[in-house]
């Protein structure tokens, strides 16, 4: 009986010291392996223009109107209603095979961060709200 007494006790300061270590560590959605910001993130529109410009323009186009390598995002198809904010953070991430268009698949941007896709999209929806696509 005395030995399963000092277990509990033990038991509960080693779960202590687990949800400790797990509350001070890294941020759940990074460990989880999901592609998003850290909590508390605040997307800037006008740096996500710059590097919408620096990463996407290439093939989606200034304003992200599209061009002739890639569709543009300004666009009712990728109304927020349709494409959430999280479809493009797995595009950036994980590419996306062709389907609403006939551009082919886009690869995963490597070298783009979760807090950098947090941006573009801040931007990409700033000018959906301009072109009256909410």
């Amino acid at each position: 009986m005395t030995d399963s007494l000092t277990r509990a006790p033990r038991f509960l300061l080693a779960a202590t010291l687990v949800l400790i270590v797990v509350a001070c560590g890294k941020d759940p959605a990074q460990e989880s392996g999901l592609f998003l910001p850290p909590p508390g993130f605040v997307a800037d529109a006008k740096r996500g223009e710059a590097l919408f410009n620096e990463h996407c323009a290439q093939c989606h186009g200034q304003g992200a109107r599209g061009t002739d390598q890639g569709p543009p995002l300004v666009h009712r198809i990728y109304e927020p209603g349709h494409h959430s904010d999280m479809s493009f953070y797995m595009a950036v991430k994980q590419g996306v095979r062709a389907h609403h268009w006939q551009f082919g698949n886009m690869p995963p941007r490597e070298g783009v961060s979760a807090e950098e896709t947090g941006h573009i999209i801040a931007y990409v929806r700033r000018e959906q709200r301009r072109a009256g696509i909410n």
